[in-house]
C-alpha cells in the first residue's frame, strides 16, 4: 500500500471474495475470539486484537472521502469481527460514512454470533438503518459436538440466534460451512445439524468451503487429535447429505472457493435437483466430472 494512502493497513488483510471492489475500512485489528482452531487467519503476532482508535477511524474514512469521492461505492468494515464495537462507535462509523462517502450503497462486515449477544433487537435495527446492509457469518456447522471439538465458543442455539437478530433486523445474511470440519467420524451429524440450522434461519446467501491448513494440523489437533481429513469421495458424500437435507426457500448457494473440488452454484431450493445430480454424478464416476485439479486448490 502507498504510504501516502489514508488508511493503515496491517498485513494480512483478508475479505470476502464478493467485496473484492469494496474499500477495506478497518476498525478492529485481528478477531476478539481468535480460539478456532481450524483458523490461521488471524494467527500471526502483528494480528493480535485490538479496536482501531476511533480518531484514527473517523480521520480515514474523511480522507478516503474527500480523496476518492464518488468512486467508493461498498465499504467492507474489517478485520475479523467488526460488530464486536460497541453500538454507538458502529453508528458514529456509519454515520461518517454516509456523510463522507454519500455514494456507498453498501456496508458489510464479518460477523461473530458471540458479538450480537449483548446486542438488543433494538441496537441490531438501529445498525440495519444507519446502513449496515450485509453480515458474512462464518458459522463452520451446526453441530454443537463438532462446533465444541475446534473450539468455535458458539452453538447451533447461539447462531441461530445471531442469525434471527440479523435476519429480523433485514441485514442480509451470507453464512459459511466448512465441509469436512467433522472428519468421518462426525460427518453425518454435521451435515445434518448444519442444514438444520440453515432451514431454520433460512439465510440470504449459502457458500462451503473445505477445511484445510496450508500452516499445518497441529494447533487443530491439540484439541481433536482423532480428526482425520475426508477424502475426495468423503467430502462429496458429505456435499450430498447437506444438500439433500436442504429446505430452503431462496437462499444463493456457492460452493466455489479455491479449496473446492467441485464448483456448485444455483438457487435453493429452486436448483437442489440440479446441484444434487451433479454431486451424484461426481460420486458415481469422479473421472468425469468436472472437478478442480490438485493443483489450484488453496487458500
Amino acid at each position: 500500500m502507498n504510504s501516502s494512502f489514508p488508511i493503515r493497513y496491517v498485513e494480512p488483510v483478508y475479505r470476502p471474495p464478493s467485496e473484492a471492489r469494496s474499500l477495506i475500512l478497518p476498525v478492529t485489528d485481528g478477531c476478539s475470539w481468535n480460539h478456532c482452531t481450524f483458523c490461521e487467519m488471524y494467527t500471526a503476532p502483528q494480528k493480535k486484537f485490538r479496536a482501531r482508535d476511533e480518531d484514527e477511524v473517523m480521520r480515514n474514512i474523511q480522507e478516503t472521502g474527500a480523496r476518492l469521492g464518488d468512486a467508493v461505492q461498498r465499504v467492507f468494515l474489517a478485520d475479523g469481527d467488526a460488530l464486536v464495537l460497541p453500538t454507538r462507535r458502529l453508528l458514529s462509523i456509519l454515520e461518517a460514512i454516509r456523510t463522507h462517502m454519500p455514494s456507498v450503497r453498501r456496508i458489510s462486515s464479518y460477523c461473530l454470533p458471540r458479538n450480537l449477544r449483548k446486542k438488543s433487537q433494538a441496537e441490531i435495527d438501529a445498525l440495519a438503518q444507519a446502513g449496515l446492509k450485509m453480515v458474512y457469518v462464518g458459522a463452520e456447522s451446526g453441530d454443537d459436538e463438532v462446533l465444541a471439538r475446534v473450539n468455535k465458543g458458539e452453538t447451533f442455539d447461539t447462531t441461530r440466534e445471531a442469525l434471527d437478530k440479523l435476519g429480523q433486523a433485514g441485514i442480509t445474511r451470507s453464512v459459511m460451512i466448512l465441509n469436512g470440519l467433522g472428519g468421518p467420524a462426525l460427518s453425518d451429524q454435521h451435515a445434518d445439524n448444519s442444514a438444520r440450522l440453515m432451514n431454520a434461519t433460512q439465510p440470504e446467501y449459502l457458500s462451503t468451503l473445505v477445511v484445510s491448513f496450508p500452516l499445518g494440523e497441529q494447533r487443530f489437533r491439540a484439541d481433536f487429535p482423532e480428526w482425520a481429513p475426508l477424502d475426495q469421495p468423503g467430502l462429496f458424500r458429505e456435499m450430498e447429505r447437506l444438500l439433500s437435507a436442504l429446505e430452503l426457500n431462496k437462499t444463493v448457494f456457492r460452493s466455489d472457493h479455491a479449496s473446492n473440488w467441485l464448483v456448485l452454484k444455483g438457487t435453493l431450493g429452486a436448483d437442489k435437483a440440479r446441484l444434487l445430480a451433479q454431486v451424484r454424478s461426481a460420486i458415481e464416476a469422479p473421472e468425469a466430472a468436472p472437478l478442480r485439479p490438485a493443483w489450484a486448490r488453496g487458500l
